[in-house]
């Protein structure tokens, strides 16, 4: 997490500027500071300006203007004033850690980067300007260098505000797991304390509680995202018209998220409904993008427009329901829908959890993701489909190349136990099974995703650490969707991690004829590929203890007959399964759309939704 533009207790007027205002100017500007320190913007903006018009080269007024800039979600107008007020004043390094903000909303991450360096020149032990250079770090894919300036930020200041999930889910992206129980103790009890210590994102692949879920995120999400004093107003429309669905996010693209809802877009029913799609993420131009944007009735990129111009859009266009795909992880603008961008919130798919936002009305799961026990820690009210929760697209390509085990650097025989996911979702306790496995199968290797060099040559050093030879691991590069699916083939099960599970890499897999074998824990993270299995009819894959999970493993591995009884059956199911019936899943959701809708006319408070009962 970034921390928000910083403005000043005090100011930082350039020397040369020393003396230059008049005492009643000076009055002025130090009642709009006063001003801006209270949150009142609109009333310090007017302060600066007329301090500006009787001295337009003023630093400080022309500096905390680009703030209030910042602030109102401008952030190219941010850095331009700030830029102005740096020819003026080249020594002040909170200028340039401001600008350095405005250049990272602007996705201009090499340049927030050298402005951020710029600040911590003149300022070393700046952890603001530390921390936001070491998430920054991390957009360029640079983690080695993010964790050295997030290590240098905790040196400074170790309690600054999520400094150590930022730190830790850095670790963890390396594999580099030096001091990880200690950390994750403070960690956890930190959160039990109630304080700013992580973001919610990272919380979910470290920790297995969804009581800790729901605390660290109303925090973070309270801090940084809350509730508007004032509740907006939404136009009235007639009860018989075409229900307007807008659905939200930043990966309208070759992603994941694309590659799961396409057949949802294209499958509405557009007698009924009406749907809407609002881009903020990149015009990529590619192929997910021109098949998603195709499937919806509008399709807006609101890349450049404020959160309050994307809400007030919203509303102007009267989207009864808006669905976010997003959530809290990269690129999300929960501001969004802070604003209230409809008069019903849905949190769905992209996030596996609560955003503990009271902006948000409801969640889709399904009662293997939250049993009724589980409820009480999610703020939203829960959409309970049918089936699993995931949508899935029928018309995934496959591709028809039969690649050799050389080609994809396994060997020549032996079993292949495989994990694509990301490498940060691997902790040491599920590392330690896969070890024994390899320890208990001979000739077995472990087939694992490689996230970056760094993490490969980590993951190596803990396998020799363990006593199992570094080449018995072996990583499979990026690779084009079609080409990925296909290269499945050659695994022969697939091994699955917590407390974050696989979760669009499971219905890969499955859908390539590859057996996930699952342990599931108790939060939506933990649960999701034991969802998918279930809806499979491949109960005989799910775990609930990590002792059944490795003795399962095991199992599979030794008996070929077993194993292959399991691949014929997913084989036979994935053509009949719910999971990967795109046209079904759009019927039982549109179902809980109408339903939601219909509460809302009526006039009653949003509830649990259970779509099976709806359909019968």
């Amino acid at each position: 997490m970034a921390r928000r533009p910083a403005i000043p207790r005090r100011t930082q007027t350039a020397p040369k500027q020393a003396g230059l205002l008049d005492p009643e100017t000076v009055q002025v500007f130090q009642h709009g500071l006063r001003l801006h320190q209270h949150g009142q913007l609109l009333q310090a903006k007017a302060a600066y300006e007329q301090v500006l018009a009787r001295y337009p080269g003023y630093f400080d007024a022309l500096h905390l203007l680009g703030v209030i800039a910042a602030q109102t979600q401008n952030p190219e107008l941010a850095q331009e004033l700030i830029g102005k007020a740096l020819k003026i004043n080249p020594n002040s390094a909170i200028a340039y850690y401001n600008r350095g903000n405005a250049l990272k909303e602007l996705n201009r991450a090499e340049e927030a980067l050298a402005s951020y360096d710029k600040a911590i020149a003149l300022k070393p032990d700046y952890a603001d300007a530390l921390n936001n250079r070491g998430v920054v770090l991390q957009d360029l894919n640079r983690m080695e260098d993010s964790l050295a300036s997030f290590d240098m930020a905790m040196a400074h200041k170790p309690d600054y505000d999520f400094l150590l999930g930022n730190k830790l889910h850095t670790q963890m992206q390396l594999c580099d797991w030096r001091d990880l129980q200690n950390l994750l103790q403070k960690l956890k009890a930190s959160i039990e304390a109630e304080q700013k210590v992580a973001p919610p994102f990272t919380v979910l692949g470290l920790t297995d509680s969804p009581g800790l879920h729901l605390k660290a995120t109303r925090l973070y999400v309270h801090l940084n995202h809350p509730a508007p004093a004032v509740q907006s107003k939404f136009k009235t429309r007639p009860a018989d018209g075409k229900i307007r669905i807008g659905y939200y996010s930043a990966d309208f693209h070759n992603h994941a998220t694309s590659y799961l809802m396409a057949e949802l877009f294209e499958s509405h029913d557009t007698q009924r409904f009406e749907l809407f799609g609002f881009s903020f993420g990149p015009d990529k131009q590619d192929e997910m993008r021109s098949r998603v944007s195709g499937g919806f009735n509008h399709f807006f990129d609101v890349s450049g427009k404020s959160a309050r111009e994307v809400a007030q859009m919203s509303r102007d266009l009267s989207i009864d329901i808006a669905v976010d795909l997003k959530g809290l992880t990269q690129d999300s603008r929960l501001e969004v829908f802070a604003e209230q961008c409809a008069p019903i919130q849905i949190n769905y798919l992209g996030y596996p959890g609560t955003l503990a936002a009271s902006y948000f009305d409801y969640i889709v799961a399904d009662k293997t993701l939250i049993p009724q026990e589980s409820q009480q820690y999610y703020s939203e009210k829960i959409i309970y489909l049918p089936h699993s929760y995931q949508v899935n697209d029928s018309k995934r390509k496959i591709s028809d190349r039969v690649y050799t085990r050389r080609e994809l650097g396994l060997p020549e025989t032996g079993f292949v136990f495989c994990c694509f996911n990301k490498n940060y979702k691997i902790l040491p306790e599920t590392f330690d099974v896969w070890m024994r496995l390899l320890k208990t199968i001979d000739g077995s290797v472990l087939w694992l995703f490689q996230s970056s060099p760094t993490a490969a040559r980590h993951l190596r050093e803990h396998a020799q650490h363990r006593g199992i030879h570094p080449a018995r691991l072996v990583f499979a590069p990026h690779m084009k969707l079609e080409e990925h699916l296909a290269r499945h083939r050659a695994a022969d099960l697939f091994l699955d991690t917590l407390p974050c599970n696989a979760h669009t890499t499971a219905s890969d897999a499955l859908w390539a004829g590859l057996p996930v074998l699952t342990q599931m824990g108790h939060s939506f993270a933990a649960r999701v590929a034991a969802s998918l299995l279930k809806t499979m009819n491949l109960p005989e894959l799910i775990t609930k203890t990590q002792e059944e999970y490795e003795a399962r493993a095991i199992e599979l591995a030794t008996d070929s007959f077993q194993l292959g009884v399991i691949k014929k059956k997913l084989a036979q199911n994935r053509h009949t399964s719910p999971l990967f019936n795109g046209k079904l899943f759009t019927r039982h959701i549109e179902a809980a759309y109408s339903e939601i809708h219909r509460r809302r006319l009526s006039g009653e408070k949003p509830d649990h939704i259970e779509v099976e009962a709806l359909l019968k």
